[in-house]
């Protein structure tokens, strides 16, 4: 987001139709686990509008966008998660790292389960570690795994990332 003070620095709250966007990328409230007013929030502070702007044209308030964000937010988190988790679940091979583990130790782990199971990984070691790193969230800080995290790795390759 831009933090600047002026507001040439947002874009103008005219220019923005956003049950036109949110038609546009297929957005269906009774298929998603954002409700209508989550979703028009979350496509307004996407677009870099400031909360003030955004009650403005959704004829709210400031403190009413800043909840419904965080609850949109939030529901994206759990959505992703629970994405992760099926995806691991449903993966043939699995990669356990507890706490405390270095991320630099994982690719090494990875590839050699992968090599025993005779499955060529899609990765090399920078981007398993930097989609590890993003997929868990939280449960990675720096290089120091904070949270157990289990890698899953489809026949093909493929990686998915579920941390607790």
């Amino acid at each position: 987001m831009t933090n600047g003070d002026s507001s040439s620095d947002y874009p103008d709250p005219e220019e923005i139709d956003v049950t036109a966007v949110l038609e546009e990328r297929g957005f269906d409230p009774d298929e998603s686990v954002l409700t209508q007013r989550q979703a028009e929030v979350y496509v307004l502070r996407e677009r870099e509008y400031r909360q003030r702007d955004v009650a403005d044209i959704l004829g709210t308030s400031r403190a009413n966008v800043a909840s419904v964000e965080a609850s949109a937010r939030e529901n994206v988190r759990k959505a992703r998660n629970t994405v992760g988790f099926a995806d691991v679940l449903a993966s043939p091979i699995h990669v356990e790292v507890e706490p405390d583990a270095d991320l630099y130790d994982v690719p090494g782990r990875v590839f050699a389960t992968c090599d025993d199971a005779g499955v060529n990984v899609n990765y090399t070691a920078p981007e398993l570690m930097e989609h590890v790193s993003e997929a868990a969230g939280d449960g990675v800080r720096g290089r120091q795994i904070v949270r157990r995290i289990v890698i899953g790795v489809t026949s093909e390759g493929e990686i998915s990332v579920t941390s607790r």
